[in-house]
């Protein structure tokens, strides 16, 4: 009995070591391939455009109303204590350290990693990247290389874009429909947001890239049986994706407060 349930434990745990190796490796490969082989231009543009330029719409939407409702509910909170003012503060940090970062990469992984994960399992399942391997073309620099540079250019544009919306609308909330004064909404705003701030969200925003690329990748580059096999690789390329940003986020977070104390400006 105690053998069936040890064998039963250990069997999720040493697959879940395998697929987190086998990520790491390609990662490596992938890395070593951005600094010894030829980068294809076209191709890591093309990805530009479907992973950045493409993925405005909903950043953009995101930020806004994520940035509206918090400075609402913000406000309405702070001001039973005479503390309305203090909502531009509290909005923009937040919004800079964990929202703007944290939806965005959720929201990407979304759109971006099942696409991702779709088109090179599409592929794998067709047996085109076998082909790429008869005409002497690595899948990784021809695949995996384009989208995670384009993900590393992009992601961090994107959460700066997520962020300033969502601050320009909950700055339009907080003075028009609330009423807060906006020169102390401004003057509070200014005074704690501090470049420690900016840095983590950046930071944040390119880890989390890092992480919906490759595991994106891999399950395309895994995926099995058919049209079966890419509906499923693509479902856990973006719930992998999802999980894997909000608890490494937990880490980000206590790691770059190490790194950035209270004291850092």
């Amino acid at each position: 009995m105690f053998v069936r349930f040890f064998s039963a434990l250990g069997r999720p745990i040493l697959r879940f070591i395998q697929y987190l190796g086998e990520v790491v490796l390609l990662a490596a490969e992938t890395f070593m391939s951005i600094f010894t082989r030829k980068l294809r231009w076209k191709l890591f543009l093309n990805q530009v455009v479907e992973v950045g330029l493409l993925s405005q719409l909903v950043v953009v939407i995101t930020g806004g109303f994520t940035g509206a409702v918090f400075a609402a509910q913000t406000f309405f909170q702070f001001n039973k204590l005479g503390m309305g003012s203090a909502t531009g503060a509290v909005v923009s940090v937040a919004i800079l350290r964990e929202l703007g970062p944290v939806l965005t990469a959720l929201m990407v992984a979304g759109r971006v990693g099942a696409a991702m994960s779709a088109e090179i399992g599409t592929m794998k399942v067709t047996e085109q990247i076998d082909a790429l391997r008869a005409l002497a073309v690595h899948p990784t620099d021809y695949l995996v290389v384009p989208r995670a540079l384009a993900m590393m250019v992009s992601m961090p544009l994107l959460v700066a874009e997520c962020a300033a919306v969502g601050i320009a609308a909950s700055y339009f909330i907080a003075i028009f429909l609330l009423e807060i004064n906006g020169t102390y909404y401004m003057a509070n705003m200014v005074k704690w947001t501090l470049s420690r701030d900016i840095i983590m969200a950046v930071s944040k925003a390119f880890c989390f890239g890092i992480l919906i690329v490759f595991i994106s990748c891999h399950k395309g580059l895994t995926a099995r049986e058919g049209a079966v096999g890419v509906g499923r690789a693509t479902t856990e390329a973006v719930v992998n994706s999802s999980l894997a940003v909000l608890i490494c986020n937990f880490f980000l977070t206590m790691t770059l407060n190490i790194i950035y104390p209270a004291g850092y400006q």
